[in-house]
């Protein structure tokens, strides 16, 4: 594999991953309009951070306890689900309870919330193991660093324009991201049998 061809097919494979994540962060954009550079890099990062960790986890998995993983796999659509469902839930409960003055007053999205977030947007990702497990550690290091990297200037514009859109839909943003969550959820589940 020559170098080019390493690079080329990460950059696809991280802007195919990061679809989903894109999708949460201008939820997550929706709900706080006002966010600060620091918060965006927080919750891009994270989900940079997973795109990362679940191909390489998939990559170990696969040279290691490939049967294990396969059996996991089957449970991927169903976490996926559950989490970004309980997630969406939140938010729009959040919504119907007027709890926007509350979300605004805190600031941030919770540390839980935002890890359960990444895991949910990144869990199809092990599978990219599968795909990788011809490369070297190196190859599949350098792979899984540019999905991540693809991943946060993907989720960082998601965010912006999130925010954008958040300043318009004022105190509809929780029940707007709450129904784009529980979407991807049920995109994922739904994708995961055809």
């Amino acid at each position: 594999m020559t170098i080019l061809e390493l690079i080329s097919g990460s950059i696809l494979l991280g802007a195919g991953l990061a679809m989903d994540a894109f999708t949460v962060s201008v939820a997550d954009g929706l709900q706080e309009p006002d966010m600060k550079r620091g918060e965006a890099l927080r919750i891009a990062g994270t989900f940079a951070f997973f795109q990362f960790i679940m191909p390489l986890a998939g990559w170990l998995c696969v040279h290691t306890i490939a049967e294990t993983f396969v059996l996991f796999q089957m449970l991927v659509p169903w976490i996926a689900l559950l989490l970004l469902c309980w997630i969406g839930g939140g938010m729009l409960l959040e919504g119907i309870r007027g709890g926007q003055e509350e979300a605004e007053e805190t600031g941030a999205i919770g540390t839980r919330d935002l890890i359960v977030q990444g895991v949910a947007t990144s869990i199809d990702a092990l599978s990219v193991g599968f795909a990788i497990e011809p490369y070297s550690l190196g190859e599949a290091l350098a792979a899984c660093l540019l999905i991540g990297l693809v991943t946060l200037a993907i989720c960082l514009g998601g965010l912006k324009a999130g925010r954008g859109a958040g300043t318009y839909l004022a105190g509809k943003a929780p029940l707007v991201g709450g129904v784009i969550l529980i979407g991807i959820g049920l995109e994922i589940f739904i994708r995961s049998f055809m």
